[in-house]
């Protein structure tokens, strides 16, 4: 039987064919990666605040619910401040604490203050820990949540004043709730990105899937990322005080965060920056430069009034 032979034609048709199944293969698996990669921010893992380090510390507490203006209900906690003593007079000031992305309540941020006399309320934002919420947004819809914390604070007895101390995601929305809300009176915030493009450019390293992670995130939270920036922010705060962070060993924001930051910010302002800690590394760092920053910060602007 005589070999049927195939022509220069064939062959080249033959690989016509399988230059195209190895591209749409190509692209199947770069949509794939960008819509996982997009869950995973939007959806993060839940981690569940225990207050073991607290009650170990002897920090009273109580669970409390907050109840956001989208009609999400928020776990937190509260701790009032410290009443006044004989001859001493209490501060009247409670600090917001705000978490960072796929983290929850700070109890070791909570503490500081907490034992400084300082009243505390922290929650866990939406799509975090134990609160409600299908995904979270990075900074944009979590004002919403900074707002029921903010309220709540205000309606408790022997409340002054209102400060916020917040962490990556946490300090950014802190920036975003401190230019619309007056009311939140000074702020500290630790790791901020610059703007949410920027955080993207760092958090999805392969260029060729961010213009689709873009595309999924912002048709699934109906948001525009350009919407998420602290450099534009920050700019509404003053005259209220605002004290930025940085840890220059930071590999999940821009390192030049702080300083783009802490430029576009008003007067008054401060910028603290160390080259050996990393993204929300600096109180583990450097625990007695952080707590007498920190607290001296909010000791001038807020328990000082």
């Amino acid at each position: 039987m005589k070999q049927k032979k195939f022509g220069l034609r064939y062959w080249l048709n033959l690989l016509g064919a399988a230059v195209i199944i190895v591209i749409l293969g190509f692209l199947v698996l770069v949509v794939n990666l960008s819509y996982r990669q997009t869950q995973s921010y939007l959806h993060p893992v839940r981690h569940h605040p225990t207050g073991e380090f607290l009650k170990a510390n002897d920090i009273q507490y109580e669970n409390i619910d907050l109840v956001t203006g989208d009609g999400l209900k928020l776990a937190a906690w509260y701790t009032p401040p410290k009443p006044a003593l004989s001859g001493v007079e209490g501060n009247g000031t409670v600090i917001l604490v705000a978490h960072g992305h796929a983290d929850a309540r700070p109890e070791d941020i909570y503490a500081l203050f907490a034992n400084h006399g300082y009243g505390v309320l922290a929650w866990d934002f939406r799509a975090h820990g134990g609160s409600e919420g299908d995904f979270t947004s990075l900074g944009y819809y979590e004002v919403l949540d900074v707002k029921a914390a903010l309220d709540y604070a205000l309606a408790q007895p022997g409340v002054k004043h209102v400060g916020g101390w917040g962490g990556s995601m946490g300090a950014v929305t802190m920036i975003r709730s401190a230019a619309k809300y007056p009311e939140i009176e000074a702020i500290v915030t630790d790791s901020p990105f610059s703007t949410l493009t920027d955080e993207l450019d760092v958090r999805v390293p392969y260029p060729v899937i961010r213009p689709l992670v873009r595309f999924f995130a912002e048709q699934q939270t109906a948001l525009d990322l350009n919407d998420v920036s602290s450099v534009d922010d920050v700019a509404l705060i003053s005259p209220r005080p605002v004290f930025i962070i940085q840890g220059m060993e930071d590999t999940m924001i821009p390192l030049d965060s702080a300083q783009r930051i802490y430029d576009a910010a008003g007067e008054p302002k401060q910028l603290w920056t160390e080259l050996d800690a990393g993204h929300l590394g600096m109180y583990s760092a450097h625990p007695d430069e952080y707590t007498k920053k920190v607290i001296g910060f909010f000791d001038q602007y807020l328990a000082g009034k």
